[in-house]
């Protein structure tokens, strides 16, 4: 296939759509791919990726401490939440992409980067506007 990680290019949206499509298909699982089936599948999968850090307390970024293994778990469970959530916004025709992008745009608006210590108030809720 063209477009795989194997030949070192980029793994778009799309093509994890397209894949969840036709594995689902292979095993006529669409009938059981309903969006409230594929919501619950999808919230059971973020349960099992919140267990990986439920006892670890605040973990640095890269995860300098964690063993490989840790580290391959965790990007089973990530991959697992991705995957059901591209299936689900394909099952409700829902272009995950734009949608993303979109939202990104909306919380520009919403969050505008005026100055750091701006944004660090916003983060902590300690915002005020002019009308306060």
């Amino acid at each position: 296939m063209t477009g795989s990680p194997e030949n070192g290019d980029s793994v778009t949206l799309d093509m994890l759509k397209h894949k969840m499509a036709q594995f689902a298909k292979e095993r006529d699982w669409d009938q059981f791919h309903s969006p409230r089936n594929l919501l619950l599948a999808l919230v059971g999968e973020v349960g099992e990726l919140s267990e990986i850090f439920q006892w670890k307390g605040e973990v640095p970024k890269g995860l300098p401490d964690w063993k490989e293994e840790e580290k391959v778990h965790l990007g089973e469970e990530l991959s697992d939440v991705l995957l059901y959530l591209v299936r689900l916004s394909d099952i409700c025709g829902i272009d995950l992409g734009k949608a993303a992008l979109r939202k990104v745009q909306l919380n520009a608006i919403k969050y505008p980067a005026k100055n750091e210590a701006s944004s660090t108030k916003q983060i902590h809720g300690t915002a005020t506007t002019e009308s306060d």
